[in-house]
């Protein structure tokens, strides 16, 4: 890809937009994604390849969403405008999926929070990691999607966990994520991870009340089993 390169050299058919009116938005990959965001691009660099800069630079989606304005704008082509852009799409879908409609859910019970989560979870060939967040009168105020993957202790940072509880001022939350195999018991990754974050919130003063493994047919609950 030379430094010529523009949007315009593709032909239209795999251009991300035509392809996003013609496939829709999921057919297109994260750096597309970033391209339509960007817009324009910059003499000698297309939007395409500074959303490439982008990835490359961050390695993944969620890394990116995670930069700041001032470590967007450090990537050529970007500058504090289209940072703010790509900043607010991200917050914006951070927002649509902490306002899930939860109101109708009790967690009186996992099983109430089981029905609440499993709706969420759409894709079962893939591990979803959710944080939902309880106020001090342990009313759910949003569920929030941490990661989509396989779950490893090392992939998770206590951050990304409680980034949501803290700006969204939760008193608790409830670790939830499903398991494809359909398999109930937990993983040591799963047994780990819970500890640790379970460690971090002590830290905090925000409580992990729970961690409920979600499966097609059931459900495990770390409290009831006693592990947390």
């Amino acid at each position: 890809m030379g430094n010529s390169f523009t949007i315009h050299d593709l032909p239209r058919s795999e251009r991300p937009r035509e392809r996003l009116q013609n496939l829709g938005a999921e057919a297109l990959s994260g750096q597309e994604l970033l391209a339509l965001l960007i817009g324009r691009g910059i003499p000698g660099r297309s939007a395409i390849a500074i959303a490439q800069d982008l990835m490359t630079r961050f390695g993944n989606l969620r890394q990116v969403s995670n930069a700041t304005i001032e470590e967007l704008s450090a990537v050529k082509g970007v500058g504090p405008a289209k940072a703010a852009q790509i900043r607010a799409a991200f917050e914006l879908g951070r927002r649509q999926d902490l306002e899930s409609d939860v109101g109708q859910y009790s967690i009186k019970s996992p099983q109430g929070l089981v029905n609440a989560i499993r709706k969420g979870i759409q894709d079962r060939a893939k591990e979803h990691f959710k944080l939902v967040l309880l106020n001090t009168r342990n009313k759910i105020i949003g569920i929030s999607t941490i990661s989509i993957g396989t779950l490893n202790a090392s992939l998770v940072h206590p951050r990304e966990v409680f980034r949501d509880a803290i700006v969204h001022s939760a008193s608790s939350i409830i670790l939830v994520h499903n398991h494809p195999s359909d398999d109930p018991d937990p993983s040591d990754d799963d047994v780990t991870l819970t500890g640790r974050l379970a460690d971090a919130g002590r830290l905090m003063g925000i409580e992990v009340l729970d961690h409920i493994i979600v499966t097609s047919h059931g459900y495990t609950s770390f409290k009831e089993r006693g592990i947390l």
